[in-house]
């Protein structure tokens, strides 16, 4: 037998059948379920302007040298728009392993449609072995990713039980005005040549948080404030009160992207949503949103047991889980501190 090569990462898995976890008492086993059509946001015409997502060719020029390694080169690593879809797979590595390791339970990963073309709704599939659930929302609008009812109502049965936690996570909403100048500034506030003067995200994550009566909308793409003095990311405002979980414990900072979403409260209802934290904004950066008086966006939100739902619901950007922007000690307690949410 061939020596084991300390150095060598463990062997990779592809296109097989999900192996389901086994309980085991304060051991949450946590799934991530990307709502897109992958073969559909990959296929994108390379000559649209909007509401795609850049190649990695683009993401090469852009950010260059970071990406001049043969890992990335063309004979290794794929250089189209499907490229960047698997620098997101790549950059949630590092959460798995932190909550693989506070588990005890491997991360499971979904696709709602994968690069083989299979479909997989939510449902017992995905559910039956999952205790929290990540729903990551970076399909465009124009994709029409839609919950079925058949999913609403695997998800309210779900969340009937005291441990499930399911976190709805929609990404930015760039350039949703018809406004021209609009765009624009929006585009100039968040000063990021990959991102499209019009990019909206989140249809899939939407339609849970109709579905499920949430008074949430994701809005806007923000750029985060300065540490003064700095080029680090502004402590959040955490409401440390209001934080029952223990979520922001030892956390005073999320990840630096440069486009978060605000996660804006609709209507009159102020008990149901509790805002855990805000992050500051770029002030010296003009925008829409700050125009109107607004200096910080909605970042952290939680949604306590209510009715027949014994489970809680969350709502923070899917960036926080990448390392695409950096990672920190503190994002890393903030996946620890969710791992082993009680």
């Amino acid at each position: 037998m061939t020596p084991k090569n300390p150095i060598s990462p463990p062997a990779r898995t592809y296109n097989q059948t999900h192996v389901p976890r086994k309980y085991t008492p304060g051991k949450r086993r946590i799934s991530i379920y990307w709502a897109w059509s992958y073969p559909w946001e990959a296929q994108r015409s390379v000559t649209t302007l909007d509401n795609r997502l850049s190649t990695m060719t683009e993401v090469r020029r852009v950010l260059w040298p970071a990406y001049e390694t043969p890992e990335f080169s063309e004979a290794q690593f794929l250089q189209g728009i499907d490229g960047t879809l698997e620098l997101f797979h790549r950059s949630a590595l590092s959460f798995q392993t932190v909550a693989g390791e506070a588990t005890g339970h491997p991360v499971a990963v979904f696709q709602r449609v994968d690069q083989a073309g299979f479909t997989l709704p939510i449902d017992e599939r995905i559910l039956a072995d999952t205790d929290t659930l990540l729903v990551f929302g970076l399909d465009h609008l124009i994709s029409d990713q839609a919950a079925a009812p058949e999913e609403i109502e695997a998800l309210r049965s779900w969340l009937e039980r005291q441990d499930a936690c399911l976190v709805i996570a929609p990404h930015h909403d760039v350039g949703a005005s018809p406004d021209l100048t609009q765009r624009q500034e929006e585009y100039e506030h968040h000063g990021d040549p990959l991102v499209p003067r019009q990019q909206r995200f989140g249809g899939y994550t939407r339609s849970l948080l109709t579905a499920l009566d949430i008074p949430v909308i994701n809005q806007w793409g923000l750029h985060p404030a300065f540490a003064a003095g700095t080029r680090n990311i502004a402590p959040l405002t955490a409401f440390l009160d209001l934080d029952k979980k223990g979520l922001l414990e030892d956390v005073p900072t999320l990840s630096f992207h440069p486009h978060l979403p605000h996660y804006a409260l609709i209507g009159d209802d102020t008990q149901s949503v509790q805002v855990l934290a805000r992050q500051p904004i770029d002030l010296l950066r003009p925008h829409p949103f700050t125009a109107a008086g607004n200096t910080e966006f909605n970042c952290l939100l939680w949604l306590p047991p209510a009715g027949q739902r014994a489970g809680d619901i969350l709502m923070v950007d899917s960036t926080h889980f990448t390392t695409l922007f950096g990672g920190t000690d503190s994002l890393r307690r903030f996946w620890r501190n969710l791992a082993l949410m009680k």
